[in-house]
């Protein structure tokens, strides 16, 4: 008989207007890698959050049945004191304490009425040696690494004597290099008879790390089926996924490019915190109208530097460089000059940087131009209203109302709002930094869907992406970046993931790393 750690039967969780787990059951093998799949809104997160304690018992309909007993979690606390840990995708620590305090935060040892520092940062040290991790645990999260503060959250894990581990989207910010690390330590844990659960989206590492599949759709349960080495059918998780088989991951489109819109020349910008070590150099780009163009290099080539520093000089200190838009060169050195200009800029990181997760729909879709919808010095609501309906009906957006608060929504209609907001500011050079990061296959081809379709309305669009497939399957032309060099571009026809590569590690850096060459 299979040895089950976990059951979690008929499980239904309903918010208003939205039923998010309609009668979700799944079973975990205790010692497994056990992954969840499903598009965005699928019900993953929330079924974590169900068994975890965030949504309490009486929140919700169906059972928990763990290492035999059926459990009432009340909170996050109960959950943990049960061995089950949940670290999400947003990590949680705090960047100004130490790893030992964040490791025992609100599980202090107490000696005497007093923390035991001395205990907490020998404790801290060996959890910080299971995990692979060589650091002085004094050391404050905000100088490490993101693969490395994955691992931090891991040893906080251990730390509560885990049985379950569960990991949602663990590799969404991490490195190839970060990811093997994460997966040496998972197949560890396994050794070791603690059980994981991980949500993921990318199929290729649901073949290499996980056991078991569960595929959610729409709230409820479509599948479940073991994984054999090797012998993972990607096809069938994408059609379980979606409903539908997707034999072309990435929508047909036509080009028909016009006259060129958008040019960069001779851009240098230096690191803001290093200086003399430049960031951008000598950077040589050009957009025409109707056309995609695509950035690819390995981390830290520079690129979100790049397009961070060309919207409004929002990054690094600019050295030389000038930019030209329709064939006339501007100058644009804030923010809402770039904007003003007709350029819109879309970050990697959207809840960060493109979001107010805390605000409506409605007042996102119309913050970046809020002149738009103003009569006098008033904003006028109705106009508000309006603007956002129809930005959420022309994209697709879920929600069951404008008025829902932005992070009630699935990350890829997070991702559409964040569009939509830029969108509103009617550009005519619309920059997209990672634009399908952190959103399932299915969400994918409705974004890359508008994409195409902004290009169809004559945009000039730049796309920055880390999934080369993604780039030479969108893109008409793509250009390669090596440490804030750009060192090519390749038509569509003549590009592939071997000579993209080939360009993208290029050391044959032509240009000196300091101010003072460029400067002469």
């Amino acid at each position: 008989m299979e040895d089950i750690i976990l059951q979690m039967q008929d499980i239904t969780k309903v918010f208003p207007g939205v039923r998010a787990l309609d009668g979700v059951t799944i079973s975990v093998r205790r010692g497994d890698i056990h992954a969840i799949c499903g598009e965005n809104g699928a019900g993953k997160s929330t079924l974590m959050k169900v068994l975890s304690g965030i949504h309490p018992y009486g929140s919700y309909e169906g059972k928990i049945i763990y290492m035999g007993s059926e459990m009432t979690f009340k909170n996050i606390k109960e959950s943990e004191s049960a061995g089950i840990v949940i670290i999400h995708q947003e990590l949680t620590m705090i960047p100004e304490l130490s790893i030992t305090e964040n490791i025992f935060m609100g599980n202090e040892i107490v000696r005497r009425g007093l923390i035991d520092r001395e205990k907490q940062r020998r404790l801290a040290q060996e959890l910080l040696e299971r995990v692979g991790l060589n650091l002085d645990p004094n050391t404050q999260v905000k100088h490490l690494g993101v693969g490395q503060q994955q691992l931090v959250e891991i040893a906080k894990a251990l730390s509560k004597n885990v049985k379950l581990l569960i990991l949602d989207e663990p590799t969404s910010a991490l490195n190839e290099a970060d990811t093997a690390n994460l997966f040496k330590l998972m197949r560890d844990l396994k050794g070791k008879d603690i059980t994981c659960i991980m949500i993921s989206h990318k199929l290729n590492e649901i073949a290499e790390i996980s056991d078991v599949v569960t595929v959610l759709r729409d709230g409820r349960t479509v599948e479940t089926f073991s994984v054999e080495k090797g012998q993972v059918d990607e096809k069938r998780i994408i059609r379980s996924m979606v409903g539908r088989s997707m034999e072309n991951r990435y929508p047909p489109h036509e080009s028909k490019p016009g006259e060129v819109i958008f040019e960069v020349d001779n851009w240098c910008v230096e690191d803001p915190n290093i200086p003399g070590r430049m960031v951008c150099k000598r950077s040589n780009f050009y957009v025409r109208a109707g056309e995609i163009v695509g950035f690819a290099g390995l981390m830290g080539a520079g690129r979100t530097e790049l397009m961070r520093s060309i919207f409004g000089q929002n990054y690094g200190s600019f050295i030389c460089g000038s930019i030209k838009i329709r064939g006339k060169q501007v100058k644009i050195n804030s923010v809402s000059e770039a904007i003003k200009h007709g350029i819109a800029y879309i970050p990697e990181d959207r809840k960060n940087f493109g979001l107010n997760l805390i605000d409506s729909v409605r007042k996102t879709c119309v913050s970046a131009n809020l002149k738009a919808i103003t009569r006098g010095w008033l904003l006028d609501l109705d106009k508000e209203r309006q603007a956002a309906e129809k930005q959420r009906e022309e994209l697709g957006i879920k929600t069951y109302s404008v008025d829902a608060c932005v992070n009630t929504l699935s990350g890829g209609n997070q991702q559409k709002v964040v569009v939509a907001k830029w969108m509103f500011t009617e550009p005519d050079v619309l920059i997209l930094d990672e634009p399908t990061r952190g959103i399932d296959v299915g969400a994918k081809y409705e974004i890359h869907r508008l994409i195409n379709g902004l290009a169809d309305q004559g945009k000039a669009v730049i796309i920055v992406s880390s999934e080369l497939p993604e780039l030479l399957g969108m893109c008409d032309r793509i250009y390669t970046l090596f440490e804030g060099s750009i060192t090519g571009a390749l038509d569509r026809s003549e590009a592939d993931q071997e000579k993209l590569m080939q360009m993208m590690i290029n050391t044959q850096d032509a240009y000196s790393n300091t101010c003072a060459d460029i400067n002469a």
